[in-house]
């Protein structure tokens, strides 16, 4: 009899959906009509998780399966599981840590040069066909330049650290915060977060920060000042958004550039109506390239603890 899996998350790759079904017995909890009565009946019987970082899964629901050998996070949010208690469970749980860095720090800088260029509020423009209509320069507001922006980066871990390659490319001049200063990072260290944004023309959120909330504020917006961009690509908590907002109808910020929200996948109306705003679907991670890695380290994760090894991305173990 094949392992069972219990699959709180869809995968999009087929190819990693064919592995899975051909190694394991698979059950898709988020097509069940009755869940909690599902997992009360059959949780015993459950060998691997399979979940999204924002889904998580309860500590009652890891409970229910005593025999459970791995929880498999697809994703590097770990804030949904209490890790504490799979630690004391002696549980591993994995996350697909450095498979979604490249493509992360790619839309932040992506989300920044839209923000500064207006590329969406022009996309829009032309697709209106407003530029028939006012084909005058003067139709659209001029665009901020990217290179050489101040840019500052909350968070210096990894995907802190390729946004300051890729900024650095662009001639840019790179501080940064974070709990302490790197010894391996050249770039400037700000301890304060306040100082790190009025220092900067650009503030970008790398940071993991799971137990963070509304650090980026009023206070803050207003040392960025009215020139200045954020871009979230990290925590949408790490944001208070009705201050976001209330900075950029008065334009005390120039404009965002945002990937994640506090309550997806809602998104307050004020930001969806912003043209000073570039907006995605918490898509940061969302290519074939890896979302490919991301699910083979899954099925890596569930091989390893399966057959009693330590699975090398354990966070618990």
């Amino acid at each position: 009899m094949k392992p069972q899996v219990l699959q709180l998350n869809p995968i999009l790759v087929p190819a990693i959906n064919e592995q899975l079904a051909a190694l394991y017995t698979v059950h898709k909890h988020y097509e069940l009509q009755d869940p909690r009565a599902w997992l009360a009946a059959h949780g015993a019987s459950i060998d691997a998780v399979i979940t999204g970082g924002h889904t998580g899964i309860s500590q009652a629901q890891l409970a229910q399966m005593p025999g459970l050998k791995v929880v498999a996070i697809n994703g590097v949010g770990t804030d949904a599981v209490d890790l504490a208690y799979c630690r004391a469970r002696g549980l591993p749980v994995t996350a697909t840590l450095g498979a979604l860095t490249e493509d992360v720090a790619d839309l932040a800088i992506g989300l920044l040069i839209a923000a500064c260029r207006n590329l969406c509020a022009g996309d829009r423009f032309v697709r209106a066909g407003q530029w028939e209509l006012q084909p005058q320069p003067s139709a659209l507001p001029l665009a901020r330049r990217f290179s050489g922006m101040r840019v500052g980066i909350v968070g210096m871990g990894r995907v802190g650290r390729a946004v300051a390659q890729r900024a650095a490319a662009f001639g840019c001049d790179i501080g940064y915060t974070d709990l302490r200063a790197m010894d391996d990072v050249a770039h400037r260290f700000v301890p304060e977060l306040r100082a790190l944004a009025h220092q900067s023309d650009a503030l970008v959120l790398c940071a993991a920060a799971d137990q963070a909330e509304g650090i980026i504020d009023a206070a803050v917006l207003d040392a960025l000042g009215p020139r200045g961009f954020l871009v979230n690509v990290a925590r949408g908590r790490l944001v208070n958004e009705a201050d976001l907002t209330a900075a950029l109808l008065a334009g005390r910020i120039a404009g965002a550039g945002l990937d994640v929200f506090v309550d997806e996948p809602r998104v307050p109306p004020a930001l969806r109506a912003s043209e000073a705003v570039t907006l995605q679907a918490h898509r940061a991670s969302a290519t074939w390239e890896t979302r490919t890695a991301m699910g083979e380290m899954v099925l890596a994760g569930i091989a390893q603890a399966l057959a009693g090894e330590r699975p090398a991305m354990s966070l618990t173990t």
